[in-house]
């Protein structure tokens, strides 16, 4: 089993910027990948980012590209989102999520999943 701790959400202004943070435990072995995925009122979950677990390799959405960077310590078993350039848009529950082998961005592929953090952007 693994446990996934998120934290970072709030309310923040357009243009401005967030950093959240998931920490894993439990059965964190190597060859592991995490996520980020988020889901606004009334739609789906989607693929934000994600990263291997050597940061050796990294994913994004085209909707964040340029704007998020997904960073990761693997000595901590965490996964860092860092959001510049927020948008009312980028507004939802960010679900951060583990699974072992490489990173991919289908949700039903992540075994492991964060309670969420709300993110707000608005003025």
């Amino acid at each position: 089993q693994v446990q996934l701790i998120e934290s970072g959400g709030g309310l923040v202004q357009p243009g401005g910027s967030l950093r959240l943070s998931c920490a894993a435990s439990g059965r964190t072995l190597s060859l592991y990948a995490m996520g980020w995925f988020r889901q606004a009122s009334g739609n789906e979950r989607e693929f934000v980012a994600a990263i291997r677990w050597n940061g050796g390799t990294t994913l994004y959405a085209d909707s964040v590209k340029g704007r998020f960077t997904i960073s990761n310590d693997n000595a901590k078993a965490t996964v860092y989102l860092h959001m510049n350039s927020l948008k009312p848009e980028d507004t939802a529950v960010y679900y951060c999520a583990f699974k072992y082998g490489s990173p991919e961005t289908e949700r039903w592929r992540y075994e492991y999943w964060g309670q969420g953090t709300q993110v707000t952007v608005s003025s």
